[in-house]
């Protein structure tokens, strides 16, 4: 019986929620649940926890999160994406760096973003995407991100299949929880007075967890399902507390401990160091808020 996270290399073409169908029939389970999903036409990381580690993808959703991405400068689609409808073709001739720079720097830190209207947010119980799909129009309201880096990595100018002028960027960005790229990409074109839209998409990062130590369905297929232990992942997304031999009996029942000293959700690892609870302060103990090794 497997119970861990299971990193896989999500290809292109393929939902998110195909992989997951994938990895359950791998991995001989059905309680496989993922801590975020791609979009078909990006790829690149996707987190999974199988059996019991899904109770930790509460606790991995809010992680930052890395991409690679090209952006077309000139062109803009209905999805803020190449799989959308070319609805605006302003074009983008040559221009300086300095613009470029400038247009990139507005768009990061904390700012207040417009998710893309042909997103999975729901709109009076409706998700925006089917509401756009039917023909009706879609005003998102802003909502705060973080944009930690958004570097540009190579420039292109050319000419698009209609003539019209444009230029594709390389970029990295790495970004809070909840931000799109899509929207990035749409936001920058308009920054530049022009319009713009994602070409590519691909996820290299989520937290601490690299997509270099991801599996692809194919070694999934041939190799079987490599899945990072709970401890292991207990101690690298979340600060750590090291309990006594009683502390461990008494979290394992459920009953409370001496406080941590720490802010948020801590994990506590018994002496041989494997995870026993998630952990919190209220007051002067420590409640779990997660048992995972029940007695």
């Amino acid at each position: 019986m497997i119970d861990g996270i299971v990193l896989v290399d999500k290809p292109d073409g393929l939902t998110s929620h195909d992989v997951v169908a994938r990895v359950r029939r791998f991995a001989g389970t059905k309680k496989v649940g993922h801590a975020g999903t791609l979009d078909p036409m990006a790829t690149g990381l996707l987190v999974l926890g199988v059996n019991r580690a899904t109770r930790l993808l509460t606790y991995l959703v809010g992680a930052d999160k890395t991409y690679l991405a090209s952006i077309r400068l000139g062109q803009g689609t209905v999805s803020d994406d190449a799989e959308g409808e070319i609805t605006a073709t302003p074009g983008l001739p040559e221009t300086d760096d300095e613009a470029v720079r400038s247009a990139v720097a507005g768009l990061t830190g904390a700012i207040e973003q417009v998710p893309s209207a042909v997103s999975a947010i729901k709109v009076d119980g409706k998700r925006s995407y089917a509401r756009v799909r039917a023909g009706e129009d879609v005003d998102l309201p802003a909502r705060p991100v973080t944009v930690h880096a958004f570097e540009v990595l190579a420039r292109r100018p050319g000419v698009a299949a209609d003539g019209t002028p444009v230029q594709d960027l390389d970029v990295e960005v790495r970004c809070s929880s909840g931000t799109y790229v899509r929207a990035l990409a749409r936001d920058l074109g308009a920054a530049l007075d022009s319009a713009g839209h994602l070409t590519a998409l691909r996820r290299t990062r989520v937290g601490d967890f690299d997509v270099a130590q991801a599996q692809t369905l194919t070694d999934l297929a041939d190799d079987g399902v490599r899945a990072l232990g709970m401890s292991e992942v207990a101690r690298r997304t979340l600060p750590g507390r090291d309990l006594t031999d009683a502390e461990t009996t008494e979290l394992r029942y459920g009953r409370r401990v001496p406080p941590s000293g720490r802010d948020g959700v801590v994990a506590a690892f018994a002496p041989d160091g494997h995870v026993v609870a998630l952990v919190t302060d209220r007051g002067d103990v420590a409640r779990a808020v997660l048992v995972l090794d029940p007695a």
